[in-house]
């Protein structure tokens, strides 16, 4: 018998008791922290002394000289509202100006760290349709008594340090390969003085889209693309075309980029650019835009509370013309580093992607737990009730 089973018979022989997160915010146990001031996009620097958390995939997205408006020395779970990421810190930081939640556990009763590992596997697996906090809120996850969730978090420790070792190295080659890439695509992407350009109005129709992240369903039938890199589902189809997708405002500006050539549904602060003469490939047109844009994008971004893009940056944008043999060739040899580089089927980006999801299968094992139908906490007794019915 292992520590943990040895721990769950001890202490929770008849199962465990299951709450959801905003009934642990509402009962005190957790409470939602709200800094005073929050860094923006131009107080970040290189070799600033503060860490910066955002809700981007980085885990520090950056540093900062703000000593005077950081988060104090503790433990806190940080939450992105319009993400699927959560983040752990055990130390002071300042929270990045964009949709960061702060969360601290206030009773010695709850680990902090195991509470972050049990919303990790739960949110996404509730509503993996939808980021948002007010389905976290509702996220059912297991609290069981203080001496199993330490011995989980101790199991999950180092079960993560391993992993990550396990992923450095390959991690490593892969940003090696993707440097290359980039190397190349830029060098094949830059032409002299004899290859004419063109505005981006006029080769393309540019606009956005109609819906809000809430039209999202789990199941939809067509791709929804937002402002984020992983796109949602929606039951509506707003266009049947070859196009390149990006970020109006928010986090993504200058960063989330999709080429799309069929149907689809488009946010309505993302932009669209659909190619409208023959002169030009729409995947050559993506790859140009993806290369020069965001430092096109830097220098004219429209930076208030939130950075944004107006349809004027866009329209102005000038495009290499090469002829359609040149971008057909192009194409060709980016395709083929683009999959040695993020394909997940194929090289280092399929094994980093089964660690990771070995990750997250022993993770959730560790995480699940026969229900103490006595103590599950919730507010949805109707829900709680249809739930254990049988199928």
């Amino acid at each position: 018998m292992s520590k943990l089973e040895a721990l769950l018979k001890e202490f929770c022989p008849n199962g465990i008791k299951y709450d959801t997160f905003g009934r642990l915010i509402e009962t005190g146990q957790i409470t939602t922290i709200t800094p005073a001031i929050k860094v923006k996009n131009n107080d970040y620097l290189i070799t600033g002394s503060v860490p910066i958390i955002s809700q981007e995939i980085e885990y520090i997205s950056g540093y900062c000289d703000f000593e005077d408006t950081n988060i104090p020395n503790g433990e806190y779970i940080c939450f992105g509202d319009h993400t699927e990421y959560f983040k752990y810190a055990n130390f002071a930081f300042v929270q990045g100006a964009d949709g960061l939640k702060i969360f601290r556990v206030e009773t010695l009763t709850i680990s902090t760290k195991y509470i972050y590992y049990a919303l990790s596997a739960f949110y996404k697996r509730h509503d993996n349709y939808e980021r948002h906090f007010k389905y976290l809120r509702d996220c059912k996850i297991p609290v069981p008594p203080i001496e199993v969730q330490d011995e989980i978090v101790r199991i999950l420790d180092n079960f993560t340090e391993l992993t990550t070792e396990l992923t450095t190295e390959l991690t490593t080659e892969l940003t090696t390969r993707k440097k290359q890439y980039e190397y190349y695509r830029d060098l094949l992407l830059s032409f002299d003085e004899s290859i004419k350009y063109k505005p981006l109005s006029t080769i393309s129709d540019i606009s956005t889209g109609s819906h809000n992240t809430e039209d999202a369903v789990e199941d939809g039938e067509y791709t929804f693309y937002v402002r984020s890199q992983e796109p949602l589902k929606i039951n509506v189809c707003d266009y049947d075309e070859e196009a390149i997708l990006t970020a109006g405002d928010g986090v993504g500006v200058g960063k989330v980029f999709h080429y799309v050539d069929g149907k689809y549904a488009l946010h309505q602060r993302a932009y669209r650019i659909h190619p409208t003469t023959n002169d030009i490939f729409g995947k050559y047109l993506y790859y140009y835009f993806v290369t020069k844009f965001p430092d096109y994008i830097s220098k004219k971004m429209f930076e208030g509370s939130v950075p944004s893009i107006r349809r004027p940056m866009l329209n102005d944008f000038e495009i290499a013309m090469p002829s359609l043999e040149v971008q057909k060739r192009i194409v060709n040899v980016l395709d083929n580093f683009d999959a040695i580089c993020t394909d997940l089927g194929i090289g280092l980006p399929a094994e980093i992607e089964k660690r990771k999801q070995q990750y997250e299968y022993y993770r959730d094992k560790l995480l699940t737990f026969k229900f103490d139908d006595e103590t599950i906490f919730s507010d949805r007794q109707t829900d709680r009730q249809t739930d254990r019915q049988p199928n």
